[in-house]
């Protein structure tokens, strides 16, 4: 259940220098945001977000311009800032930019796969098991979300894993708030081992169209969920490029 924004509790934020100060506020408002704590079309208004984490509105203000340029927020001239809206069109740009960066990623971190970066990958499946086991759906996803960005920085570039990151926060928001967690989840521990499996065999193609139907298929399920047709077509045969 993701609760209603007036039922957050207030965070005092304002312990530590300038820079802290904001870095607190961008993460506050953020985490807010991708967690549906702050609903898509939710009014975000710089004095109740001030009051709310009893903070300056200065800090509140940055962070507000910070989230929009990562697509989170939006400025409607004369009303201020919102939560970006949910859509399919946003959705499908969204998975989109996603099948062309997160392939290239796993491409890249098959190539240079090592016995450790595989044990930290294992690591991250097996806590999504146990959180999944305890009904801890926060922690499993948090788990989740190591797990594939343990694969993403094996790739060894740090601008794919920058770039990825704001679009995989923005699917955040789409997976938690039209699908049950539990669900999602068990269904993906098949593609999670395959995934790693071709990692582990330092197989690029097998690797990258994996992640692709695993990227694919969620958009499609979540598209279902807003009531449309599939967004993108499914290989028949696992392995293609």
């Amino acid at each position: 259940m993701i609760a209603p924004a007036s039922t957050v509790e207030r965070q005092p934020l304002n312990s530590g220098g300038d820079r802290t100060i904001a870095e607190r506020a961008f993460r506050a408002v953020h985490e807010a945001i991708v967690n549906g704590q702050f609903a898509p079309g939710h009014r975000l208004r710089i004095e109740e977000l001030a009051e709310r984490f009893q903070i300056s509105p200065t800090p509140i203000r940055e962070a507000l311009h910070r989230l929009e340029a990562v697509g989170l927020v939006e400025h409607i001239p004369h009303r201020g800032a919102r939560v970006t809206d949910l859509s399919l069109e946003d959705l499908r740009d969204l998975y989109d930019v996603r099948l062309r960066l997160e392939p290239l990623a796993i491409r890249k971190a098959a190539e240079r796969f090592t016995p450790e970066i595989a044990a930290a990958a294992r690591g991250h499946l097996d806590a999504i098991e146990a959180a999944e086991r305890r009904k801890d759906f926060a922690e499993a996803w948090k788990a989740h979300t190591r797990f594939h960005f343990t694969l993403y920085a094996a790739s060894g570039s740090p601008w794919l894993v920058r770039l990825i990151t704001p679009l995989w926060e923005s699917s955040q928001r789409y997976r938690l708030r039209l699908m049950p967690l539990r669900r999602d989840l068990k269904r993906r521990t098949q593609d999670h081992e395959q995934i790693l499996q071709a990692c582990v065999a330092h197989n690029p193609k097998a690797a990258s169209t994996e992640l692709r139907q695993h990227l694919i298929s969620t958009a499609n399920r979540i598209a279902i969920e807003m009531r449309s047709p599939a967004l993108f077509e499914v290989s028949r045969t696992r392995g293609e490029s």
